[in-house]
């Protein structure tokens, strides 16, 4: 391996559904470490599965990187120097990689059936055994290892059906280095020849991943736990191929966890807790199902980033909150933790807080009347910015001012039964009264203004402050609680709190 060469990483998803949460964090740690390390970020699609291909899932992955602000350096959709980045357009390239291997002896033409491999699985599993295609069991299958040159010629002259395995060497003991997990040991007898080139002119995933990453002169491969078990297989492909000075570094990161309980975090388990687990909102073309995605659920984007990167990342401080840039200058894979990362959701809204209270007011605003137009509202967007600097504090999501400033945009049409029976005495009607006449003189109609105004009046007639300010603001909000009242009559105009002062009165004298 060589470790002084230009940093070059690669997130390779498949086109098989949506981005789940564990991709877009395995893609984020990718475009960290290339950042930080002054490298370049690819972009891949492994469609070698034409099975499971899903249309729609590539536009998908771009569209969801491009939302998290994931900026792809060389790829699919960009372009460079070591495309086509498809694999299914790279076909022609793979066999003459997996015919390499075989005249090497590093791997061997494989022709059994279907039907011969199944009776294999049936008669060891009637022994209470697991069939392995492997190093003992190669010796007596149909295959090029056990047959002579003439058999093997005559049956590829003949168009018979083959998958070209990986010979596994025999009771190897492999120490192999993870930079997340350190030194994993493995035995090459307790692993099976994997299929490196299918019947159907495709090679699986072992094969063109690693003659792609070799191409492509991928320096470092960051992926997900759940392909540590291939990391023997990968290494003694480079070994086979003869590209060991070449050979990326491995780094796997730990699992997304499910917010109760072990288990890895899923796509149901997001359905069935209430919330999402993609980025975007994702239908699927064959069942028609639709998955929730936190654009679609008012996450901003650099909030949704900042709690991914803390799963399972740990910058050794307490600060919790990150810009993109400010995560590209820290990051680093030896701070990954090696075990899982319980994913949760109040977390994720914690966070939403946090960045939505920092954007601007004039941003917020311009999110809220996207909301507004969908209701047929029009606002003056002024005051949508003063709703939204009133309102930012309490809310999680741009939805949650939205739906607790309804009252800016209509008068109420009722009143809190409970705030009424308390609040609503026999002279509150004409301390309402007098209330307009005070109002009424206010020239100019600011908080600051009107709250004087009121305060001489109350403290004028000695009564309690409370006496007045809770039937108010019954009248102006429909509610006995909320923001400060004098900021919501200044937003509301002086014409629009008199009218509610006298509707009250009218209905509740």
């Amino acid at each position: 391996m060589i470790s002084d060469r230009k940093v070059r990483v690669r997130f390779a998803p498949s086109p098989t559904g949506a981005l789940h949460l564990g991709g877009v964090r395995t893609a984020l740690f990718n475009y960290l470490f290339a950042r930080h390390n002054g490298g370049d970020f690819l972009l891949r699609i492994e469609d070698t599965d034409q099975t499971r291909y899903v249309p729609g899932a590539e536009e998908y992955i771009i569209e969801s990187l491009k939302w998290c602000g994931l900026t792809v350096d060389e790829g699919v959709g960009v372009g460079g120097e070591y495309g086509p980045y498809r694999q299914s357009e790279r076909k022609p390239l793979y066999k003459q990689y997996a015919l390499q291997l075989v005249e090497s002896g590093n791997a061997y033409y494989s022709f059994d059936s279907a039907e011969e491999l199944n009776a294999q699985r049936a008669a060891h599993e009637a022994k209470g055994e697991t069939f392995m295609y492997n190093a003992a069991s190669r010796k007596h299958m149909k295959n090029s290892l056990t047959m002579n040159a003439e058999e093997v010629k005559a049956l590829l002259d003949s168009n018979a059906n083959y998958v070209i395995r990986f010979k596994m060497p025999e009771n190897e003991d492999l120490l192999l280095h993870d930079i997340i997990r350190g030194e994993v040991h493995f035995n090459t007898s307790l692993l099976d020849d994997k299929v490196l080139f299918k019947a159907d002119g495709m090679p699986t995933y072992h094969l063109a991943n690693i003659v792609d990453d070799h191409l492509m002169k991928i320096s470092h491969v960051i992926r997900g736990e759940e392909w540590l078990p291939s990391l023997p297989l990968h290494v003694l492909l480079y070994r086979a191929f003869g590209w060991e000075d070449t050979m990326p570094e491995f780094a796997h990161l730990p699992l997304i966890l499910k917010p109760v309980g072990n288990g890895k975090l899923s796509k149901r388990d997001g359905n069935k807790m209430g919330f999402p687990v993609f980025p975007m909102e994702f239908t699927d073309p064959e069942s028609g199902e639709k998955w929730h995605g936190y654009k679609e659920d008012g996450y901003l984007p650099d909030a949704f980033i900042n709690m991914l990167a803390l799963l399972g990342w740990n910058p050794g401080t307490e600060q919790e909150i990150f810009s993109l840039p400010e995560l590209c200058e820290q990051f680093t894979l030896e701070r990954v933790n090696k075990a899982g990362a319980r994913f949760n959701p109040d977390k994720a809204k914690w966070f939403n807080h946090k960045y939505l209270v920092e954007r601007s007011d004039a941003e917020l605003a311009a999110l809220l009347n996207e909301l507004l137009v969908k209701d047929g509202i029009a606002y003056d967007t002024r005051k949508l910015e003063k709703i939204c600097h009133l309102l930012k504090e309490r809310a999680n999501f741009v939805a949650d001012i939205y739906n607790t400033s309804q009252y800016f945009y209509k008068a109420p049409q009722s009143y809190d039964e409970k705030g009424v029976k308390k609040f609503w005495k026999e002279e509150t009607p004409a301390l309402m009264q007098e209330l307009v006449g005070v109002l009424e003189n206010v020239e100019d109609f600011t908080s600051p203004n009107t709250e004087e105004a009121v305060r001489e009046w109350v403290t004028g007639k000695e009564i309690g402050f409370g006496k007045v300010m809770s039937p108010f603001r019954l009248a102006i909000i429909g509610a006995a609680d909320g923001p400060h009242l004098f900021d919501i009559i200044e937003i509301l105009g002086k014409e629009e709190t008199l009218t509610r002062l006298h509707r009250i009165i009218d209905i509740l004298r």
